[in-house]
């Protein structure tokens, strides 16, 4: 198994910010965005990495990047490391895989978030009011039950170690402007839907994500990661029972470890297990695989 990587420094281009679990970095005309194996749970960036996560994330993204190019363009110029400018070559190695160089875009305030099943902060919403960020949903739901049509349920974007708010469709409109806001929410719906009947052709069920937009010369493109497990519920259709939580592809088996624990869910992390490690390892390889057909030797 590769060495993890915890996070990168590279002599000679400037670093910008450090994320969850990139490390983004200034090439001028362009962004250098390295995915690290960290991984965050509760907003709190667990102290073990997830050994070869950012090269499965990286994967994922740009298979879906290439899938919805026919729906919105994206910031990807290109994640062959060969062709990176001059300043990366020495770091070629640890690039390999991991990483895209990407267009500046200007991100919206907003994360647009798409739920076609009722589960984690959308069912605590749903319990409290029957309602998810302003909609209202039919009674009797059972908790990771199908609903009758994805819904868009937008939030605030917080700075790192703080959380994602979530606001009703007005509330985002009076942020970004109700133009801009009906385009995201119609793009946002159609992603989502054409990522979750493919997947399912694949027997994964896309519970839920969320997608980030951006301006690159006036021209709105769709940024960051797309359908990955760290941005989705990605659950196995085989073993799919509403009415509890289910089992899942994503970091929700590090969740449910974390919530059996006495922590309080700030920093600092508590330490994690080898299992717990490898088993999450293992949940991230087997959603590259399903969706990819291939999977990195990590």
């Amino acid at each position: 198994m590769l060495k993890p990587l915890h996070e990168t420094r590279f002599s000679g281009i400037p670093l910008l910010k450090q994320g969850k679990v990139r490390d983004i970095y200034d090439l001028g005309d362009t962004i250098l965005i390295v995915a690290t194996d960290r991984i965050s749970a509760f907003d709190v960036i667990m102290a073990e990495p997830i050994p070869g996560k950012g090269k499965i994330l990286t994967a994922i993204s740009l298979f879906w990047f290439d899938v919805m190019e026919n729906l919105v363009p994206n910031h990807l110029v290109t994640s062959d490391v060969s062709q990176y400018p001059e300043a990366c070559l020495p770091y070629a190695e640890i690039l390999a895989g991991r990483s895209m160089v990407v267009k500046k875009a200007q991100p919206l305030p907003i994360e647009c978030v798409v739920r076609g099943y009722i589960s984690g902060s959308g069912w605590k919403s749903y319990l409290d009011s029957g309602k998810v960020c302003g909609i209202t949903l039919p009674e009797g739901l059972l908790e990771s039950d199908r609903l009758s049509e994805p819904i868009f349920t937008p939030s605030t974007k917080a700075e790192l170690g703080d959380h994602d708010i979530n606001i009703t469709f007005e509330a985002a409109a009076d942020i970004i402007g109700r133009e801009l806001a009906e385009k995201v929410r119609k793009l946002s719906l159609a992603i989502y839907d054409k990522g979750a009947r493919l997947a399912a052709q694949k027997g994964i069920i896309i519970a839920d994500t969320k997608f980030e937009f951006g301006f690159v010369d006036e021209q709105l493109i769709l940024i960051d990661e797309v359908l990955t497990p760290d941005s989705s519920r990605f659950w196995p259709k085989s073993d799919y029972h509403p009415g509890g939580p289910q089992k899942s592809y994503d970091k929700q088996y590090l969740r449910d470890y974390l919530d059996s624990l006495e922590w309080e869910k700030r920093p600092p992390a508590p330490s994690l297990p080898p299992e717990v490690i490898e088993n999450t390892r293992l949940k991230y390889l087997e959603a590259q695989s399903a969706l990819t057909g291939k999977t990195d030797e990590i």
